[in-house]
């Protein structure tokens, strides 16, 4: 049976829409931008459905929780690995950019609840150190978006654009 995440896209309209997407943590992504960035989330627990499983993922990895809002299954995407990811869409107002709720940060390795992973580093040294699992959020356009997430997560910015939701 293929491993299943779920997670969260957020997205706002008004003169400038944008989607919030996560820079993958650790060593290896460290100096990574293009196909380096996630939309939040994470593995869908045994007997959890997909939209718990995404908030608390959401949480987990950005460290503050999604807003509490409609959210829309954009749909389930797999990877050349097989892996599934579903993926939520939720609008917010564009005002919470820069607002005291802003999930969006420059550096989750300070901020308290940010979920950690831990590797070995370099590889084969026998050295075990910690990461956040992401180390920052930010508001991209769509198509910055889609040349920044990992390839499996690109068609999730497509179904939002099949959704009629401006861009």
């Amino acid at each position: 049976m293929a491993v299943t995440s779920a997670g969260i896209l957020l997205h706002h309209g008004g003169p400038a829409p944008r989607v919030l997407i996560a820079h993958m943590g650790g060593p290896y992504w460290a100096r990574k931008d293009a196909r380096a960035w996630t939309v939040p989330k994470g593995l869908v627990e045994p007997g959890e459905d997909v939209v718990t499983a995404a908030h608390r993922e959401f949480r987990e990895e950005v460290g503050v929780p999604a807003p509490d809002l409609p959210a829309v299954e954009l749909g389930a995407f797999r990877y050349a690995s097989g892996k599934v990811v579903v993926v939520l869409a939720v609008e917010v107002p564009a005002d919470l950019v820069g607002s005291p709720a802003d999930p969006a940060s420059d550096d989750l390795t300070t901020r308290p609840g940010v979920s950690t992973v831990e590797v070995e580093w370099p590889p084969r040294s026998g050295r075990r150190l910690t990461f956040p699992e992401v180390d920052r959020a930010q508001w991209t356009t769509w198509d910055d978006a889609r040349e920044r997430l990992v390839a499996g997560q690109v068609p999730a910015i497509d179904a939002l654009a099949a959704r009629g939701v401006p861009a």
